[in-house]
C-alpha cells in the first residue's frame, strides 16, 4: 500500500515538474516570438504610400569678378526640373509593444509621413558660359542638389503629406499581415496621426 501511494506521489511530482518545464519553454517561445516579430516589422523599414510628380523651371546664374571687380564673367542656364517625390512612413520610428499573454502587438505611436526619396531629371536650356567662368562637373552636381532642395520645399504645399496620412491605413494593414503570420493580433485603436512633419529628406 505504501509503495502504491509512493508511486502516486512520485507520478504527481514528475507531472508537476514536466508541466512547469513545459510552461517555461512555452513562455520562452512566446517571448522569442514577440522579439522576432517586432524586429520583422521594423526591418520593413520605409513604406511609400504616395508618389508626386513635379515640373519646375529653375534659373541658375553665377557671376565671378576679377581685377578688383572691374571685370565680371557670368554663366547662366535655364534648368527644367522633372522630379518624382516619394512620401511615406519610416517603420523604424514606430513605437511597438508586445503583450505576450494575449499575443497582441500594440502600436503606441506611429511616425508622421515624410519624404523618403526624390528622383530628379534635369534638362539644361540656354546654357551659356562666361569668358573665365565656365560650367564644370562640380557646378552640375551642385545644380542637382539645388534642384532637389527646390522640390523639397515644394512638397509641403503640394498636399502630399495629407494624402499620405489618408493612406496610412495601408501601412497598418501591411503590419497587421506581418503580425498575423504567426497568429498574433495588432492593436492600433488608440493610434492618431496628427501634426504635419517639416520637410525632411531621409538618406
Amino acid at each position: 500500500m505504501e509503495i502504491f501511494i509512493s508511486l502516486i506521489i512520485g507520478g504527481l511530482v514528475v507531472l508537476a515538474i514536466s508541466t512547469y518545464v513545459k510552461h517555461l519553454k512555452n513562455k520562452k517561445r512566446v517571448s522569442s516570438q514577440s522579439i522576432i516579430l517586432l524586429d520583422k516589422i521594423k526591418k520593413v523599414c520605409k513604406f511609400i504610400t504616395v508618389e508626386g510628380d513635379f515640373a519646375e523651371i529653375y534659373h541658375y546664374e553665377d557671376v565671378k569678378e576679377r581685377f578688383l571687380k572691374l571685370v565680371s564673367s557670368r554663366k547662366k542656364a535655364l534648368v527644367v526640373i522633372n522630379a518624382k517625390a516619394h512620401v511615406g512612413f519610416d517603420f523604424n520610428k514606430i513605437n511597438l509593444e508586445a503583450n505576450q499573454n494575449t499575443k497582441t502587438v500594440i502600436i503606441k505611436s506611429f511616425p508622421q509621413p515624410e519624404i523618403l526619396s526624390i528622383e530628379t531629371n534635369l534638362n539644361y536650356y540656354d546654357k551659356k558660359d562666361g569668358y573665365f567662368n565656365k560650367f564644370e562637373a562640380a557646378d552640375l552636381t551642385a545644380l542637382n542638389e539645388e534642384a532637389k532642395q527646390h522640390i523639397l520645399e515644394k512638397v509641403p504645399e503640394s498636399g502630399l503629406y495629407n494624402v499620405a496620412k489618408q493612406e496610412a491605413l495601408e501601412s497598418l494593414q501591411l503590419i497587421e499581415n506581418i503580425v498575423e503570420t504567426i497568429g498574433w493580433t495588432l492593436d492600433y485603436q488608440s493610434l492618431t496621426i496628427h501634426s504635419e512633419e517639416q520637410p525632411k529628406l531621409t538618406k
